[in-house]
């Protein structure tokens, strides 16, 4: 999802100018007011619906574990340059001159293959072992708090 750059623009000027924003609500008609709220998400759906699609839902940690397995999958391609450098002399006399081409290809397959393996099995493994835990009743008041001022810096805007 991407936003070009006029919206940004547009975004810095309406918050460097609020008097303004109040002058364009006074000017709108009761019709539009009216339609307003009813327009107007709950507060408690909000937060998920300014989600990206991807990302509403469970929460779960199957991304997390899956870049973790990408990572080791790439990594275990590595493997691959390591093994043909501490055996170069007998794999020069079985491949000859094409030993450099022929562990690139070798590293190419394994990156993808085990990238599959080893994301799949990340993303499982994620799913079952990050995940959101109830907050401690310390972090609940630390959040009601934050959410307070939250909303009363939003209120004096």
């Amino acid at each position: 999802m991407s936003t070009s750059p006029e919206s940004f623009s547009s975004e810095n000027n309406q918050e460097a100018e609020p008097s303004t924003e109040g002058v364009e609500r006074e000017a709108t008609s009761p019709q539009t007011e009216q339609a307003e709220p009813a327009a107007t998400p709950q507060p408690s759906s909000l937060p998920e619906a300014e989600l990206p699609p991807e990302a509403q839902g469970e929460l779960n940690g199957g991304p997390l574990g899956c870049c973790l397995g990408v990572t080791i999958g790439l990594l275990l391609s590595l493997s691959i340059a390591l093994i043909s450098r501490a055996y170069a002399s007998p794999l020069a006399i079985l491949f000859g001159y094409g030993l450099s081409s022929v562990t690139r290809i070798a590293m190419a397959l394994v990156a993808i293959i085990a990238v599959i393996i080893c994301g799949t099995l990340g993303w499982r493994l994620g799913k079952h072992l990050y995940r959101e835990y109830e907050l401690s009743p310390r972090q609940k008041k630390r959040l009601e708090e934050l959410e307070q001022r939250h909303s009363q810096r939003r209120k004096r805007r």
